[in-house]
């Protein structure tokens, strides 16, 4: 299966997000730590798979979308071919071309239909055929969520399998486990997108920990505020 990256870490950072801001959450309400395995788990699993639903019925809608609007291309040079032409003239008119020139670049394009049609989406519609599918798209997106979202849990799953009581120890091993995976993902974006990979980790770091930050402290209020 052909993985794709741009999902994973769209995925891998917003599990990392949600999943640590649960556990500050609950940690900022001093509410009972197990609570944090089960809340941190639940949230795993169903923002994962909401995530992924989601990401599958955008890939799938943007996919329907294009497709439609290349039918419609299509007919259009089929039933009105002369104003089409004028259509593909009157764009690279406006890019410069002229004369000569500019009967050339209309006779070459309209002389091959997929580069006509092709030429028609990009320069009129601003649409370009997207060759992800959506169901690979929306698994890279399950699979990067769970797998860095997991991270946050894991402290408190190892204090919790070996018998030792899940305090603030185990949250810092936690916050210092989620600061690592924010800035390792946004290492890993910044390579993909060729931008600087230390200004990438640290960009990803600080939107992933303001959120955990709000999320402390609406859990440290309510829980002044209630107890």
């Amino acid at each position: 299966m052909k993985w794709y990256f741009d999902d994973f870490i769209y995925g891998s950072i917003d599990g990392a997000v949600t999943t640590f801001a649960v556990v500050a959450g609950v940690m900022g309400a001093s509410l009972p730590a197990g609570i944090i395995l089960i809340l941190g788990f639940a949230n795993l699993f169903a923002d994962g798979f909401s995530m992924a639903v989601s990401n599958y019925q955008a890939s799938k809608a943007r996919n329907e979308f294009v497709a439609m609007k290349k039918r419609q291309e299509e007919w259009e040079i089929e039933n009105l071919e002369d104003d089409e032409r004028e259509e593909i003239r009157e764009i690279y008119r406006k890019k410069g071309f002229k004369d000569e020139l500019l009967e050339d670049v209309v006779r070459i394009i309209t002389s091959r239909k997929k580069v006509w049609i092709d030429t028609m989406m990009k320069e009129e519609l601003g649409l370009i055929e997207d060759s992800k599918n959506p169901i690979h798209s929306s698994i890279s997106t399950f699979v990067g969520f769970n797998l860095i979202g997991i991270i946050p849990l894991i402290p408190f799953m190892i204090f919790f399998t070996i018998g030792i009581e899940l305090n603030s120890q185990a949250f810092l091993y936690s916050v210092i486990s989620v600061i690592s995976a924010f800035f390792i993902v946004g290492m890993i974006k910044g390579k993909i997108v060729k931008k600087c990979l230390i200004n990438s980790g640290i960009n990803t770091l600080v939107i992933g920990g303001g959120a955990a930050i709000v999320a402390y402290t609406v859990g440290y209020g309510l829980h002044l505020l209630i107890g």
